[in-house]
């Protein structure tokens, strides 16, 4: 009687969450976060093949990606920093809706131009989208933890957001090549342009934060609690904020100087694109997250012993003071919080982090040459298989994932996902010596019939079985870790804290498709993914881990983000 009367009271939590307000916007930003990414990392290929722009540049134009990659560079200002005049927007909508306005306009203005006569400009116009949207998900990001509530709870918004993504991500791609082939490529990419400068008019009247965050050149009060007994020397903050300044300053220089000349400069001059992703890539994480991190765990270590602490307040003197305080607030702080609340737990959630996603980020790049090379399945086959019913199949998954987390509680849908995104590799693994058990799968459901009875290839049935299992567990996955990540921010600085911790996610793929490239020339598709099933199953060991942690804690099931009283 208790677990019916538990399961009647989550699926009712499950639709008052789905009724709220909150949920609608989200489902309005998700989507407005998926949109460009799609346009200006994947269909504008379409458009430039067709003006028949070289491999060379185009492969140049992925670059912008890195936006993407090292957004948590500039995430302390978006935590921190008002917009002259927008203010009163809220601290987050002012950024979100400047963003989205602004990527609306340079989609608009990049309709105009001719991709071969002015890709100087072109490059320059998709680089700001890019830009601009990876700021607009570090807010976006950011708003989701902050307005979460009971009954908008940050397991739901993150499901919600999701959904919004994946369905920016169809329109963006097979609507807009489906758009194009009817009206052309500037008035398609006009219309989404069009579509973007809109919501950005929308979001004005979603609900913003009401978080303890401070702006720059406001909340002078908060700042004197730095300098309260018991807190770090000025000194010693100075040092920190100088240090970790400093790395990010660089990293963000370098990152922003290799995109400028590889868009700008001639083909001869561009620099390796390979030797920056896999030398300076690990040497930037390096440097903007593992030393920062070891940083931040000696400050706190300093303050428990009570070392390098203040005895007595020492109140600012000078404006150079007050600015090395807003400094350290905006980029030290965040560390420091984090790497304090979890202690040595935070070793677990960095390891956990960084393998979650790896079975389906790894391998993503080499879908299109398995299906078409090595399954020899034609890219009308694929576009329908992985498209259309594999995005059908995600956002099942995404809805699933949403109802798990609040019937089953985040930790066990976190792990849930983990089992299933590894388990699936091994279809692929079947596909790849002949898929006698998809095909086997598909006769038996019917599902062979099904396809051939609307004029598709039998054989095609069992790709798009493995597919939708895929992509099922892909969606319940990418559901729960979205809201595992959301619940391990706290508010008050969940621009920087997430914006690192996504890009962490993102870290083991980027860096491992190419060592993987060369495993599959070695040793054939069938024993990598094995391989990647094996490496699926560490995230699940670490899933049972910090679920065990989490349950000692008493925040296993569905906690909302912490709130912390900022110094």
């Amino acid at each position: 009687m208790a677990t019916e009367s538990r399961s009647r009271s989550s699926w009712q939590a499950l639709r008052l969450a789905l009724s709220n307000r909150k949920t609608g916007f989200m489902l309005l930003f998700g989507f407005a976060a998926g949109l460009p990414y799609a346009l200006v990392l994947g269909t504008l290929y379409a458009w430039l093949s067709e003006e028949k722009v070289d491999l060379e540049t185009m492969g140049v134009f992925s670059l912008i990606g890195l936006a993407y990659a090292f957004k948590f560079l500039w995430s302390p200002a978006l935590d921190r920093v008002d917009l002259p005049g927008l203010r009163r927007l809220g601290k987050r909508k002012q950024w979100i809706v400047t963003a989205q306005v602004m990527i609306g306009l340079a989609l608009l203005t990049l309709s105009q131009l001719d991709p071969v006569s002015s890709l100087g400009m072109f490059s320059l116009l998709a680089g700001i989208s890019a830009f601009a949207s990876a700021t607009q998900d570090v807010v976006i990001d950011a708003w989701r933890v902050d307005v979460a509530d009971e009954v908008a709870t940050i397991d739901i918004l993150s499901t919600i957001y999701q959904m919004g993504y994946r369905l920016a991500a169809l329109a963006g791609g097979a609507g807009a090549l489906f758009l194009a082939a009817r009206v052309g490529w500037p008035e398609t990419y006009a219309v989404f342009g069009g579509v973007i400068f809109v919501i950005g008019v929308l979001g004005l009247a979603a609900p913003d934060a009401k978080t303890a965050t401070a702006s720059i050149g406001a909340g002078e009060e908060e700042l004197d609690l730095l300098r309260r007994p018991g807190e770090l020397t000025p000194r010693v903050r100075k040092t920190a904020f100088a240090v970790i300044g400093a790395l990010w300053g660089i990293a963000l220089l370098i990152v922003g100087t290799f995109m400028v000349m590889s868009l700008n400069s001639d083909p001869e001059a561009r620099p390796d694109s390979v030797e920056f992703i896999t030398v300076q890539g690990p040497l930037i994480m390096l440097a903007t997250i593992v030393i920062p991190g070891l940083i931040a765990a000696w400050l706190v270590s300093q303050q428990r012993k009570g070392r390098h602490v203040l005895t007595e307040a020492a109140p600012a003197k000078t404006s150079f003071d007050r600015t090395i305080d807003y400094g350290y607030r905006a980029l030290v702080l965040p560390l420091t919080e984090i790497i304090g609340r979890l202690g040595s737990a935070a070793i677990l959630v960095i390891a956990l982090v960084l393998t979650y996603r790896i079975t389906d980020a790894i391998w993503g790049s080499f879908a299109y040459p398995f299906y078409l090379g090595e399954l020899q399945y034609t890219n009308d086959e694929v576009a329908v298989a992985s498209k259309f019913f594999g995005v059908g199949a995600l956002l099942l998954g995404l809805a699933l994932g949403g109802a798990l987390l609040t019937i089953i509680g985040r930790m066990a849908a976190l792990t849930l996902g983990a089992v299933l995104a590894a388990a699936t590799n091994l279809l692929y693994a079947d596909l790849a010596i002949g898929g006698a058990t998809m095909q086997a799968v598909a006769d038996g459901t019917g599902f062979s019939a099904l396809v051939t009875s609307l004029g598709g290839d039998p054989r095609l049935a069992k790709l798009m079985v493995a597919i939708a299992g895929e992509n099922l567990a892909v969606g319940l996955a990418g559901a729960a870790f979205v809201a595992y990540l959301s619940s391990i921010v706290a508010k008050g600085y969940s621009a920087v804290q997430y914006a690192l911790l996504s890009s962490l996610a993102l870290l083991v793929g980027t860096l491992g498709r190419a060592p993987l490239g060369q495993l599959i020339d070695e040793i054939g598709y069938y024993t990598v993914f094995l391989i990647t099933t094996a490496m699926g199953g560490v995230a699940v060991v670490l899933c049972l881990i910090e679920w065990a942690r989490q349950k000692r804690l008493g925040t296993a099931h569905n906690a909302p983000p912490p709130e912390v009283e900022l110094a």
